[in-house]
């Protein structure tokens, strides 16, 4: 079984956007390394962020932030942390993160990612989301992604309802 590991930025604009519990159904459980809950704790974060991040789910495994590697100075504490949690675990990985550069490091490592984008869209082919509400609720927010992705997933999404229409 695949181990998924949160950085913050999805667990972020997830309960921003109402579908973090999305988390539990794609994957059931999610590690979520000590440093990831001390940025969503953070004063600064969103009030409807810090409540969760203060109340978390069953399904949300809080795990040690490893020991640092220097080599990933650059990047965020949350992001560090993320990674090298994934690095630790001898099973399959799956690591949400949204940032660039941290994702590129994760891929140079050979870590398995997706971000905010991909969990919607597993969502949205389970249909366990409205994909166009959840995007255009993503979009109200500090997000931001390139226009032509989101309306990539929007047309594949409606492809698949025209192919597929709910019961």
């Amino acid at each position: 079984m695949t181990a998924v590991i949160a950085d913050t930025s999805p667990l972020n604009y997830l309960v921003l956007i109402g579908e973090v519990d999305l988390l539990a159904e794609l994957y059931r459980e999610v590690l979520v390394p000590e440093a990831v809950i001390a940025e969503l704790s953070d004063p600064d974060t969103p009030t409807r962020v810090g409540l969760w991040a203060r109340n978390l789910p069953s399904w949300i495994d809080v795990r040690p932030t490893p020991v640092s590697d220097e080599r990933l100075d650059r990047l965020d504490e949350g992001e560090r942390a993320a990674i090298l949690l994934a690095e630790s675990l001898p099973a399959a990985v799956l690591l949400l993160i949204d940032d660039a550069e941290g994702r590129a490091e994760a891929e140079r490592r050979n870590i398995a990612v997706t971000g905010t984008l991909g969990v919607l869209r597993a969502a949205g082919l389970r249909e366990l989301v409205d994909l166009p509400a959840a995007l255009a609720r993503l979009s109200a927010t500090n997000f931001r992604s390139p226009v032509a992705l989101v309306e990539e997933l929007i047309a594949e999404y409606r492809q698949r309802q025209s192919l597929h229409p709910p019961v």
